[in-house]
């Protein structure tokens, strides 16, 4: 089953419990826009290459559409699709007013020289730029971008049009209109979820393990927030393996030592919580890591990591999906069926879109809030959203994932019946 084909499992399998009606269902399966563009691209060594890149514009019932843009040799417009369609539940799962969308280039960032991957970002832009806009399509990072390359758009945007649209797209550098917290914002809305999940079942984080499946950006700022919170990390991993360690491991060390090596294998001197007892450690594989038996198995790698044919062995009590799409429909029935608690991609990491959201409104006004700012807005706004998608859980007798999708199906449901299907 495909990612988009997942996807819209999920959707008929909320939209029955809640008894949406059939024609909104059916109006939400289908993005309102999709854009396919070529474009050359002049190389280093005096050679045109021809990319194709893509927009999905799933749903602007509730506000611009908003989502990443990935430069990656393997996107295709069925993961596009699938990534629009969520983005379209996520924001309305907290409430901002946005829609969804998603883009991306066919290509391998990592064989583009610096000046190749300048022209290209600006390239890309400029075939879409007539279909974006801070009211129309606002894009963000997503895999292999960065806050770089959002400035090149937003500067090719504003010599297009000859006006200074910062809000073109957010995830900028600070220095061009970014928000502070947006690089951690993923993360700390992940981790303001779980909180809230322990403080409800009346858990301890100071008597809790985690692994870390992904310790890249979002993965490694939760490890270190869950540390702070005084969860014990026992695994962390990377593309390349992990490591173990049972009486924890030093986050922070870990991570600078995986800057300068490339990889968390490498750091087995450096996982220790205290350098004694660095011999503990030991390395495994992300197979391995997923199968740990702690209670909070944090997956912030790839899609489709957690299966059927590995569901039946995770041993973790709960699921925190930082990632989109970790976990497939299939393995979500067997996890059920085991009592562990999966905690959502469409609320967990949804803490990254909020922060963009903020960074919009702070272009709009020209005035910039402190960090301590953002962080405050985006508890609350992650907080209620989870106690929203608990109360949907108890009321459907559901597990979370469905729960949020009937939480956000329930908003989008009140804005579409208020202005009609048609409307657009």
């Amino acid at each position: 089953m495909s990612l988009f084909e997942n996807t819209l499992k999920q959707i008929n399998k909320a939209a029955k419990t809640m008894n949406l009606n059939p024609e909104i269902t059916d109006y939400l399966s289908h993005p309102q826009r999709i854009i396919q563009v070529a474009f050359p691209v002049r190389m280093d060594n005096g050679n045109m290459k021809m990319f194709t890149g893509f927009r999905v514009q799933h749903n602007n019932h509730a506000g611009p559409y908003k989502g990443g843009i990935r430069f990656h040799p393997q996107v295709d417009m069925d993961e596009v699709k699938a990534l629009a369609t969520w983005m379209t539940i996520k924001c309305s799962v907290v409430g901002i007013p946005l829609g969804g969308g998603k883009g991306g280039v066919i290509v391998d960032p990592k064989e583009l020289s610096i000046n190749e991957l300048e022209r290209l970002s600006r390239a890309y832009f400029r075939a879409i730029s007539e279909f974006v806009g801070p009211h129309i399509d606002v894009p963000a990072p997503d895999v292999y971008t960065n806050p770089q390359v959002m400035a090149w758009f937003a500067d090719e945007y504003t010599k297009k049009y000859g006006n200074r649209k910062l809000g073109v797209v957010t995830g900028k550098p600070l220095e061009y209109g970014g928000s502070k917290g947006r690089a951690s914002a993923t993360a700390q809305g992940g981790v303001y979820v779980l909180d809230e999940y322990v403080k409800e079942h009346g858990l301890n984080p100071k008597e809790m393990t985690v692994a870390v499946q992904g310790f890249g950006n979002a993965g490694s700022f939760g490890a270190i927030f869950l540390a702070e919170m005084g969860y014990k990390v026992v695994a962390v991993s990377d593309s390349k393996g992990g490591i173990y360690n049972t009486d924890g491991i030093n986050v922070e060390d870990t991570l600078t030592c995986k800057h300068e090596k490339g990889s968390v294998i490498e750091c087995m001197k450096e996982c220790g919580m205290h350098k004694e007892n660095y011999e503990n450690c030991k390395t495994i594989t992300n197979e391995e890591l997923l199968e740990l038996d702690v209670d909070v198995l944090v997956l912030s790698a790839l899609e489709n990591q957690v299966t059927e044919k590995n569901a039946d062995k995770i041993k973790a009590k709960i699921i925190l999906e930082l990632a989109n799409g970790p976990v497939t429909p299939e393995a979500d029935e067997i996890l059920e069926a085991k009592g562990i608690d999966v905690l959502p991609d469409i609320l967990v990491n949804a803490g990254g879109v909020t922060v963009s959201y903020f960074e919009l409104v702070q272009n709009e006004a020209n005035y910039y809030w402190t960090e301590e700012e953002v962080k405050d807005r985006l508890k609350k706004i992650m907080v209620d959203a989870y106690r929203a998608v608990s109360t949907h859980k108890k009321k459907h007798s559901c597990d979370y994932r469905e729960a949020s999708y009937t939480n956000s199906l329930h908003r989008l449901e009140g804005m579409i019946n208020a202005k009609g299907i048609t409307s657009n």
